[in-house]
């Protein structure tokens, strides 16, 4: 039997993996969640959310895309890990996403020019004629190369009078932030930045019995301790996906040990252990 069945749950609460049912809508969550859906209604084009390593932008990318892929009229595509050999094999992944033919008049390989100018026609009759609305998300795009960045720029010169043709997404870790602001010609046409910053003790305690919930946990009595709770908020710093391993392993704990509750001095032992390597090799 799992370990969170023997604790009266129906699932795993605690899995590292971004799964939108388990998304706390922390306030800063909430706010990068509603912002973005108006920028894109709005089809106002660029919009940039950063944040460090574990702070939910791939969870919060998830949301959203289960938001909008449940909206008529709106077409969506995501690319998780956007490493790429050239400007082409960029492009070429692009027109297959989107599922644009690309010809040549002579039946040659394609040129970067050829692919712009059939995304350019697609967006056109998609977006404009067809009154659709385009979203490219991209997730950890600190990974995309300058020239990919570039293209990107293009394609997002493509606009009406009135809005963008192309709702871009770019989703990343604080290293994005000096590239990005260093290209004037870009920067300037964010039309959204957004950085997500760690919980605080309050919400920390709310992720934890929000995931708790989820799981199908439905006891009077809490299964973490105030006490329990604030160690962990220190420990991890309020950084969501952290909050999630320390508190596994504290479920863990619990049914190894034949204990009922998570307190001050299972956490303290669960951050013994985990630092304990570290103090015989540096201490």
């Amino acid at each position: 039997m799992s370990y969170y069945k023997i604790l009266g749950l129906e699932t795993e609460p605690f899995s590292t993996s971004p799964d939108p049912e388990f998304f706390y809508q922390s306030k800063e969550h909430k706010s990068a969640l509603y912002r973005l859906r108006v920028a894109i209604e709005l089809r106002r084009g660029l919009s940039l959310v950063l944040g460090d390593v574990g702070t939910g932008k791939t969870t919060l990318s998830r949301k959203l895309s289960q938001l909008l892929l449940s909206e008529s009229g709106l077409l969506m595509t995501m690319i998780l890990n956007p490493i790429y050999e050239s400007e082409k094999q960029f492009l070429a992944d692009l027109a297959e996403r989107f599922h644009i033919f690309v010809s040549t008049s002579d039946g040659s390989m394609p040129t970067i020019l050829d692919y712009l100018k059939a995304i350019e026609k697609y967006l056109f009759e998609e977006c404009v004629e067809g009154n659709k609305t385009i979203v490219l998300l991209i997730d950890e795009s600190q990974k995309l190369t300058d020239p990919c960045i570039e293209i990107l720029r293009t394609i997002l010169n493509y606009e009406t009078n009135e809005y963008k043709i192309l709702q871009l997404i770019l989703m990343g870790q604080m290293e994005l932030l000096p590239r990005l602001s260093g290209i004037k010609n870009l920067w300037d046409r964010i039309a959204l930045k957004y950085m997500l910053n760690p919980l605080d003790e309050d919400e920390v305690k709310e992720l934890i019995e929000f995931r708790l919930r989820q799981a199908g946990y439905v006891s009077k009595y809490p299964l973490f301790t105030d006490g329990a709770i604030s160690m962990i908020c220190e420990y991890t710093q309020g950084y969501p996906r952290r909050i999630a391993m320390v508190c596994h392993d504290a479920l863990e704990y619990l049914v190894m040990h034949n204990k009922e509750v998570v307190n001050g001095d299972v956490v303290k032992e669960l951050i013994r252990k985990e630092m304990k390597p570290f103090q015989a090799q540096y201490g």
